[in-house]
């Protein structure tokens, strides 16, 4: 292997590559910890997926890569939007001479991006058929949006060639969005892999397996996939002329030194990127200790973390192996949800609404912080993730108190009774009480199962397990059959109502697992999304965040700060907050790979 690099470097040093184009020789190799699902970006609903999506696809606009807070640059638009004075119109005007990757469905032709495939990609999310997760990003918003819809469920099609009058193709290139009232997330939406550019004819020459053939306008292509094992992107050989821009976050030392490496660089860098599937945590981890892997896409494992960076700084054994490391807050939070539609575990009335408290005063929120997780953790107070705005670092709630004394209290003011001695109350109706949770085959999943069955065994509520395997799950979970559950939610975008959403009523069955529905809730969500970031906007969000605590839709988890580390070779690392891959702008120093060892 290592004859082989040398020879790959000496190819480099002849030039034979060219300095313009993707590098084929460099090649980039990760894994992901959880399987994808589908490549369809109206249909994505986990961030595996998206990883695929975002280097495949391009929208309207994208996020500045290196610059902190989180900052909308464009992406296919030739500038951020002319919006209007009422803030209900936006005008974008494509960039010219973007084109689609070769694909039968354009029988030979060259396929240029125009406005009219934004218009038909953002139609698609609004098809019942399509049955979108993300529909919650324009339902209720766009102009017409819900009377397309609701004829379409009437008449069993939805017609994207009839007009709507929210989407207003005004020539080739430039398109007008129209909103019923004035929406201060738009922007953040079209940057979101769901709202990406897919072209009409690759939709209808596949049809239903338009999820396996993914055909954008993006930097690489799909190369090969074997579901659940392997993924491989080969740079687009027909990708734009774009070069490596950014805006430095200021006073960062790290983000000058990227600047310096990559500045001006054309992108994709690297030729190849491989993907490996590895669930379980230890031999994802002996990868990348073996240098199979140039970075860890995923974390550090918590049950390594502490030898890798004790106190967060890199141990020496690594640091001398020329790895360097990264620790990040990202925008997110893990919960356990309870499906407020089930018979046993849902329900608003006061003696539902008592075992789900129960629950979550008797799980030991301690243990999974210090044990499960290694300390590498912070209890989530309430159901948003850190660093958006309407995050408040200094709100504390009862969410993280363990208390198993007052959950036996309350289970037995309920009638929740041990009625036979077996150590396992019963519901108030003498009926046995048994709370079913899934969760994956994983090592980690495997803990949180021993953690559940533990801590409510001290309460006496007995517990039994659903395994299955994530995408099985994932499915499960969006059909409402699953009774609890544990999930994760990285932010959309930076603000706290990409949190809030996931407890919206009309949001259940696509991001509202626990398909939580609170009139009260519900309005003041909607009347928050009239609002910019505020006070007053804040002191809603607080209003939502009391109800949720009554009503325990959840047992919140914790937000997770993230150990990524990556090989020496690799150049340009910086984990964004809100973009899931950095594919397009890294670069490999094969010398330094194969003076290295690296595979």
């Amino acid at each position: 292997m290592r004859l082989i690099k040398a020879l790959l470097v000496l190819g480099l040093l002849c030039g034979a590559a060219p300095a313009s184009a993707a590098d084929p020789q460099k090649i980039l190799r990760t894994a992901f910890k959880i399987a994808e699902t589908d490549f369809d970006p109206p249909k994505r609903d986990d961030f595996y997926s998206d990883r695929i999506i975002g280097n495949v696809f391009d929208t309207l606009l994208t996020y500045d890569y290196l610059y902190r807070p989180a900052k909308l640059v464009p992406g296919v638009a030739e500038a951020m939007p002319e919006i209007s004075a009422d803030g209900l119109t936006y005008t974008f005007t494509i960039k010219k001479n973007i084109y689609f990757t070769p694909d039968p469905a354009f029988k030979g032709e060259k396929r240029e991006l125009t406005a009219a495939d934004f218009a038909y990609s953002i139609k698609r999310i609004l098809d019942p058929k399509v049955r979108s997760p993300r529909l919650f990003f324009l339902e209720g918003k766009l102009a017409g949006g819900d009377e397309a819809m609701a004829l379409a469920k009437k008449t069993g099609d939805f017609d994207y060639d009839a007009a709507l009058s929210g989407l207003e193709v005004t020539d080739r290139y430039t398109l007008r969005i129209h909103l019923k009232q004035p929406d201060y997330d738009l922007l953040y939406v079209l940057a979101d892999p769901a709202t990406s550019a897919v072209a009409r004819e690759v939709v209808e020459r596949y049809g239903e397996d338009i999820g396996s053939h993914p055909v954008g306008t993006g930097p690489f292509v799909l190369k090969e996939w074997v579901r659940s094992s392997k993924i491989v992107l080969e740079a687009n050989p027909d990708y734009r002329e774009e070069y490596f821009d950014a805006t430095p976050t200021p006073g960062d030392a790290y983000d000058q030194e990227v600047m310096a490496q990559l500045k001006g660089k054309r992108l994709p860098v690297v030729g190849k990127v491989v993907i490996d599937i590895i669930e379980e945590e230890q031999p994802r981890w002996l990868a990348f200790l073996n240098r199979q892997h140039d970075y860890l896409l995923d974390e550090v494992p918590f049950e390594f973390v502490n030898q890798v960076a004790p106190n967060g700084k890199l141990a020496s054994f690594y640091a001398k192996k020329g790895m360097r490391v990264y620790r990040y807050a990202d925008p997110e939070l893990t919960y356990f949800y309870f499906n407020m539609e089930d018979p046993v575990i849902g329900g608003y009335t006061p003696e539902k609404v008592a075992l789900r408290r129960a629950m979550v005063l008797g799980y030991n929120i301690n243990e999974e912080v210090q044990i499960i997780r290694s300390s590498q953790v912070i209890a989530a107070q309430s159901p948003i993730g850190p660093g958006v705005a309407g995050y408040d670092p200094n709100f504390r709630s009862s969410a993280t108190e363990y208390n198993p004394a007052k959950a036996k209290a309350l289970l037995d003011t309920y009638g929740y009774i041990d009625r036979n001695g077996s150590g396992c109350r019963s519901l108030p109706d003498g009926k046995p009480l048994v709370v079913e949770f899934s969760s994956t085959p994983t090592l980690l999943d495997n803990l949180y199962d021993q953690l559940w069955y533990k801590s409510m065994q001290g309460i006496g509520i007995c517990m039994k397990f659903n395994k299955q395997r994530w995408p099985d799950l994932l499915k499960a979970t969006k059909l409402g059959t699953l009774q609890m559950k544990i999930s994760a939610w990285q932010a959309d975008w930076p603000d706290a109502d990409n949190f809030l959403q996931l407890l919206y009523g009309p949001n259940a069955g696509q991001a509202n697992d626990s398909r939580f529905k609170l009139p009260e809730f519900d309005r003041l969500f909607e009347k928050s999304g009239a609002l910019p970031d505020s006070p007053a906007r804040n002191a809603l969000y607080r209003e939502m965040i009391r109800l949720f605590l009554v009503y325990a839709p959840w047992k919140l988890g914790v937000h997770r700060i993230f150990t990524h580390l990556t090989q020496p070779w690799v150049i340009g690392y910086k984990k964004h907050p809100i973009v899931l891959t950095q594919f397009r702008y890294l670069d490999i120093d094969v010398a330094k790979e194969a003076a290295l060892g690296g595979s």
